[in-house]
């Protein structure tokens, strides 16, 4: 087998760690896809992603001196995956379920939408004036509630009516 830097290959995940991804390229040889090339997002559980027995496409990205082979899965191009579509785990396996609920989940969720047209428009119409103001009132806020937050925390009492103690 021609192992060469740049070549994409089908190989099957022998073994998963916390730090990569084993697979057997055929041929009596294996390469590891470290953890930061299974995807183009951060991949918090590689099992997430990959589960053992899983045939994979992957992209030769480096051979060491010592014949170690650095594979890659998120450099492979789209167009090379789709040729052969890699191979899912079988259905007894964990990853695929997990993957569906993570999606179902994200489904569900939807980003609040707030309308900030009409402050910048209240501000715009202000004059120099009345924005100092609308800002020393915010500041003044600010800074009492701190002053109590601050007080709350070193547990301080108030020292009104207090003769010179501490």
């Amino acid at each position: 087998m021609n192992l060469e830097v740049g070549s994409v290959l089908e190989g099957r995940v022998t073994g998963i760690t916390k730090f990569g991804a084993f697979v057997a390229l055929g041929g009596g040889k294996s390469g590891m896809v470290h953890i930061s090339e299974i995807t183009h997002t951060f991949v918090k559980d590689i099992r997430d992603h990959v589960s053992d027995n899983q045939i994979v496409k992957v992209k030769i990205i480096g051979i060491g001196e010592d014949g170690k082979i650095s594979l890659s899965m998120k450099q492979v191009p789209p167009s090379e995956e789709a040729k052969t579509g890699a191979q899912k785990p079988s259905s007894g396996e964990k990853a695929p379920a997990r993957k569906a609920k993570q999606r179902q989940s994200a489904a569900n969720i939807t980003p609040i939408q707030i309308d900030f047209e009409p402050l910048r428009k209240d501000q715009e119409s202000l004059t120099f004036e009345e924005k100092m103001n609308r800002f020393k009132q915010d500041s003044d806020e600010k800074m009492h509630d701190l002053k109590k937050y601050m007080e709350s925390k070193r547990g301080a009492v108030s020292r009104r009516g207090t003769s010179g103690r501490y």
